[in-house]
């Protein structure tokens, strides 16, 4: 009677992280082969490979180390001192120059560059294209 008991009540299971399956350095794109599931609940590890796929280390990761969501980013579309199209937009005004990005970073994420005919600093965000647009509507 006990044994039956015992099969009814529910396990425990344990929950699954994602982890380095190798020494990720920092500013590689991951692939399926760069990561394995493990049987642990890390907390703020990745629980499933597809959520890293194709993005960026910002970061090295060790083999055996979890993969933490903050750890990765989008593919770098700009490196530091990379020249930049910035476009400025407002209203019905748009004005386009150049620019040299003063960090490294991907579509998305918000960096500086310096306006080469004014040699200001400006912030803008990148666009897919690898353009900087800057303006008071771009920034958060």
């Amino acid at each position: 009677m006990w044994r039956v008991l015992l099969l009814c009540l529910p396990t425990a299971t344990m929950a699954e992280s994602v982890v380095a399956a190798r020494t990720i350095r920092a500013g590689e794109a991951l692939v399926a082969e760069d990561m394995m599931l493990v049987e642990a609940d890390i907390p703020g590890a990745l629980t499933t490979p597809e959520e890293a796929l194709g993005q960026e280390a910002r970061v090295a990761i060790y083999a055996g180390r979890p993969i933490l969501r903050q750890t990765l980013g989008p593919q770098t579309t700009v490196e530091r001192n990379q020249i930049v199209t910035l476009n400025y937009r407002a209203g019905g005004l748009s004005i386009r120059t150049e620019g040299r990005a003063l960090a490294r970073g991907g579509s998305g994420d918000v960096v500086e560059a310096m306006n080469l005919m004014s040699k200001t600093r400006v912030s803008g965000r990148i666009e897919a294209d690898g353009t900087l647009t800057v303006g008071p509507s771009t920034l958060p």
